[in-house]
């Protein structure tokens, strides 16, 4: 492939137990010829799907506990960088979501971001839908009615769980909401690789006529304050506000007009993707670090900043100052304080709120089940808690069994199926629930009950 050509990226999507999973192994053990690099996002605090990618090795990029927007879009900016250093060792990209995630955000990537959009292009959206369920996954989640409605291509799988009459009206409902996308019925993610890569599919312009505040992007931070200081030591105060901490990035010499503003917002998110520094009151805040301020106790907090020589900076925080009743103050020589006004402020697009009742948590204990103890378990489970659980995986260790088992879980329907041999490997059990109004305790002492 000629590197001066941009890289085809398609972004695999699909609400929990879809088959995003079965289709990328499919993709990547079929003779295309194409060296494909992949970068996961997981929701939860254990990576999961890793285990379940065959042949992964070092083509596989995780992005743990969360979806790929706000925070994490900064997180995909900097595998992507870092996947260009790496340019000789494959030639197609394959982004795959978390169940839970809008993929707006992910497409917003390849085109808010300059060095990305220089070096990325986005093939299309493939969105499975899991003809199963897919009804009442509508009727309770935004997300999963985003995901059909940017798909370029609609993989309706699972076609056997339905008659020809209900996947006929399924797919009359599909096109209503997508009329511009390609549906394709399939069992088991088993279709021809050249309905998924290789689209061409995405038209930006297509999507601004759908969509005109798609280039709009959410972002980890609500307030952006610009100051103008001379150089010396600065006091910046808070009240205590809605959290116990306030997240805050601080970047130097930041313009006050529009595009100056647009570009240290783009270059905030990739400071929030970093792992916050925590300072205590009274500490200096260093520039171009994603910060968080601790404001547990009762009282107004201070913290410092110091300045070198006159600039702009640019305060860019979680909540909006008023929230936390934010000042800055100048140190003067006199032992008196002189508030600094503000030169500029904007408030912007928050990152969206996840549903609350949603959640999700892992399990990871050492040792063998007994499978009677654990199908008896499940399937009080799944009557009790199913309608709830979206989506149960991870690998059982079976006593008296020499190969590792895959567990898999939607809603009421629960497989495992034997996969490779133990051997050396030490022998554990890794869990991850995902679901509304889950009781995390009680799962997890059912589960322990199933341990010999």
């Amino acid at each position: 492939m000629n590197f001066n050509e941009k890289v085809p990226v398609t972004i695999l999507t699909g609400f929990l137990g879809s088959g995003k999973t079965t289709l990328l192994n499919r993709i990547l053990t079929e003779e295309h010829g194409k060296r494909i690099a992949v970068i996961e996002n997981e929701f939860g605090e254990v990576g999961i799907d890793q285990g379940l990618v065959i042949n992964a090795d070092e083509e596989v990029f995780e992005m743990s506990n969360g979806c790929i927007c706000c925070t994490v879009r900064g997180d995909l900016i900097r595998i992507l960088g870092n996947l260009m250093k790496r340019r000789d060792k494959f030639d197609y990209v394959l982004v795959e979501t978390t169940g839970l995630a809008d993929p707006g955000p992910v497409a917003q990537t390849f085109f808010m971001d300059d060095e990305i959009r220089d070096e990325f292009t986005l093939d299309g959206i493939v969105t499975l839908v899991d003809a199963g369920h897919i009804d009442q996954q509508l009727g309770r989640s935004d997300e999963s009615s985003e995901q059909v409605a940017f798909a370029d291509v609609l993989v309706l799988n699972k076609t056997d769980l339905l008659s020809n009459e209900s996947l006929d009206e399924l797919e009359s409902r599909l096109r209503g909401m997508n009329k511009m996308a390609r549906v394709v019925r399939s069992q088991q993610a088993n279709v021809p690789v050249d309905t998924v890569l290789n689209l061409g599919a995405f038209d930006l312009d297509q999507v601004l006529e759908r969509r005109p505040t798609f280039l709009e992007p959410e972002y980890p931070f609500e307030w952006t304050g610009v100051y103008l200081v001379e150089a010396g030591t600065y006091a910046l105060t808070l009240e205590e506000g809605p959290d116990p901490n306030m997240s805050i990035a601080i970047r130097l010499e930041q313009g006050t007009d529009d595009p100056s503003l647009n570009e240290g917002a783009e270059w905030c998110v990739r400071r929030y993707a970093e792992s916050p520094e925590v300072l205590s009151p009274g500490s200096v805040i260093p520039p171009e670090r994603h910060i968080d301020l601790q404001l547990q106790s009762d009282g107004r907090k201070s913290f410092c900043i110091e300045v070198d020589k006159p600039t702009k900076i640019g305060l860019f925080t979680q909540h909006t100052a008023e929230e936390f009743d934010m000042k800055l103050f100048k140190s003067d020589s006199d032992a008196s304080s002189t508030q600094i006004p503000i030169e500029v402020e904007r408030t912007w697009v928050a990152q969206h709120e996840h549903d609350d009742e949603v959640g999700s948590f892992a399990i990871e204990r050492d040792g063998d089940v007994d499978i009677k103890l654990m199908n008896a378990w499940l399937s009080k489970l799944l009557a009790e808690k199913g309608i709830d659980i979206f989506r149960m995986k991870g690998f059982v260790s079976i006593f008296g069994e020499s190969r590792r088992f895959v567990f898999q879980g939607v809603h009421m329907l629960f497989d495992a199926q034997p996969e490779k041999e133990w051997g050396d490997m030490p022998r554990q059990n890794q869990l991850v629930f995902i679901g509304r109004n889950l009781d995390e305790e009680e799962i997890r002492e059912g589960f322990d009950g199933c341990l010999i």
